[in-house]
Formats: C-alpha cells, sequence, structure tokens
C-alpha cells in the first residue's frame, strides 16, 4: 500500500541541515523549549496575566519566531512535543527521532522553568515559589481563570493544538522564504495563548504544561493528563489529515526532518568523482546513467527503511 510523499520540514533545510546529526538537533530542539518556557512562563510570572494577557501571549508568540528562526535550520524548529507527533504522522520525521526530539524538548523546558524557579526563591517578596507558579500553569475547574470545565480545556487544547500543528505543516510545504513558517507559527501561537491564557492557562504545549506543573503545587499534577493528551490528539489529527489527503505528495521526502536533495546531491558528487577518475575519451558517458543507478538504489532503500516497501 502506497502513502503520501513527506514533504519538506519548515524551514526548508538544504544540505548542510540534511546531513546534521541528530545530537546537534536535540540540543538546537533543547535549547529553543528552555527559551519558550523562559518566555512563555516568565513574562506572565513577572506580571498580571488576569488584567491583560496580550503581554504574555506576544511575547511567547515572538519567542518561538525567534527559536525557529535561529535553530529551526538545524533541527526544524518543533520545540513542541506535540508538533514533532505532527511530523511523525505526516511522514516528515522518523519515530526514533521523533522520540528523541520530544525528549529533548520537556528535558530543555524543564531546565527553562528550574531557572524561573530559582529566580522566585530569590525575590523577597514571595513567600511561596509554587503557589507563584500556580498562576502560570494550565488548570480547569477551580483552578481556572474563569472556572473552565475539564470539556472545554479538553476541547480548547485539542483544538489549538490541532491549528498550530496544521499552520506549521502548511507553511512548511509552501516553499516561499524561511521566514514564512516562523511568522505564521508564531503569530499562531500569540493567537491561540491568548485565548488559552483567559480560560486556563492552556499551553497547547505538553513540554511546557510539564514544566510548569513540576514547580507548582499538586493539583498541577494531578491535571496534567488533560495537558498531555489533549494537545497530542490534536496533533495526531492533523498529522493524520495532512497524510491520508495528500497534502505531502507534492513535496520532496525528507529524513529526519532534513532534505533529501541533499543525499541527492551526495550521490550526484560520488557520480561525478567517478566520472573524472575516468580517462578517455568516453569516459564521462557512462556518469549520466551511472548518476541514475545510484540515485535510485538510494531511493529505494530509504523507502524499504521508511516502510513504503514491502
Amino acid at each position: 500500500m502506497s502513502t503520501p510523499v513527506p514533504a519538506r520540514d519548515a524551514l526548508h533545510p538544504g544540505t548542510a541541515a540534511g546531513r546534521t546529526a541528530l545530537l546537534p538537533r536535540l540540543a538546537a530542539e533543547a535549547f529553543g523549549s528552555l527559551f519558550l518556557a523562559v518566555a512563555g512562563l516568565g513574562v506572565p510570572l513577572f506580571s498580571i496575566p488576569q488584567s491583560s494577557p496580550v503581554p504574555a501571549a506576544l511575547a511567547a508568540g515572538l519567542a518561538i519566531t525567534a527559536a525557529m528562526l535561529a535553530f529551526g535550520h538545524i533541527s526544524g524548529g518543533h520545540f513542541n512535543p506535540a508538533i514533532t507527533l505532527g511530523h511523525l504522522l505526516a511522514g516528515r520525521i522518523r519515530a526514533g527521532a521523533a522520540a528523541a526530539y520530544a525528549a529533548a524538548q520537556v528535558v530543555g523546558a524543564l531546565v527553562g522553568a528550574l531557572a524561573l524557579f530559582g529566580i522566585l526563591r530569590t525575590l523577597p517578596g514571595i513567600a511561596d515559589s509554587r503557589t507563584a507558579f500556580d498562576t502560570v500553569t494550565a488548570g480547569f475547574g477551580e483552578h481556572s481563570i474563569i472556572q473552565a470545565p475539564l470539556a472545554a480545556a479538553v476541547l480548547l487544547e485539542l483544538l489549538g493544538a490541532a491549528i498550530i500543528v496544521a499552520v506549521f505543516l502548511g507553511a512548511g510545504r509552501s516553499g516561499g522564504s524561511r521566514t514564512v513558517a516562523p511568522v505564521a507559527v508564531g503569530l499562531s501561537f500569540a493567537a491561540l495563548l491568548q485565548l488559552g491564557q483567559s480560560v486556563g492557562n492552556l499551553p497547547y504545549n505538553p513540554a511546557r504544561a510539564v514544566a510548569s506543573a513540576v514547580f507548582s503545587s499538586g493539583w498541577a499534577v494531578e491535571q496534567l493528563w488533560v495537558f498531555l493528551v489533549a494537545p497530542l490528539a490534536g496533533a495526531a489529527i492533523a498529522g493524520l489529515v495532512f497524510r491520508i489527503t495528500g497534502m505531502e505528495a507534492s513535496a520532496a521526502p525528507v529524513q529526519d526532518g532534513g532534505d533529501v536533495d541533499a543525499a541527492e546531491a551526495a550521490v550526484d558528487d560520488d557520480a561525478e568523482d567517478e566520472g573524472l577518475e575516468s580517462t578517455g575519451p568516453d569516459a564521462a558517458a557512462p556518469a549520466p546513467a551511472a548518476r541514475h543507478e545510484k540515485a535510485g538504489s538510494v531511493n529505494e532503500a530509504q523507502e524499504f527503511f521508511e516502510g513504503k516497501r514491502s
């Protein structure tokens, strides 16, 4: 059974990104998640989000845009397990790399939240740092600003994550400038976070939800499952829609967030090197055939390991 051809990643990484090892990509994801946690939690933590959620939402959206512009060419700029799951189900990243991405994102967010928690402990005017963290932690019911019930939190998290992942996947195949995806995703996050903070600090990001819950009161951990399951379910819906409807078919395949053009370029370079080593007036003639043969074998091997060939 055939499957849709995977598309390029958000920032259309080229040859360098296609050859980037996993460790640098994980470092980029971890640092980007740290940045998002510091901006997304720090701004409302040291302000009054109940009076106006716009500054906190705008800060988080700008942080996402900046992080994607800075590190997107290295890792694809996910910084969110929901976005990584959407890429996995859309066929843009392999399962092993996706799991490593999610782990790096959670670690980065935890480090960022830990730094904020440490700052709170140094402030003499704050007697209980965990209670202060409660003000920026996702919650429903009595822990929601407007007393939103469980159903409202689940539906909004699911819908918001699905929209964000769809925007990310759609902007990633637009073929435009590398700033298209960061700006589109950042603006989408800012708009949805403004709504989410007004309801109950909804983050649409499981890594950020874990980071804030760990340093909050006990009720936050008890309600954490909602902010893990709901955004991942929304991301799964968006990723499957992209794959099933064939929205990925018109773009080139990727390998763990990289561009297949890198592999094809490497094949061409190898073939040209072999052609240069030959001698005689007719030595260059077999080079095109050799290139096509090698490119075909690379594509067949890639399709086999991605499950496209039995």
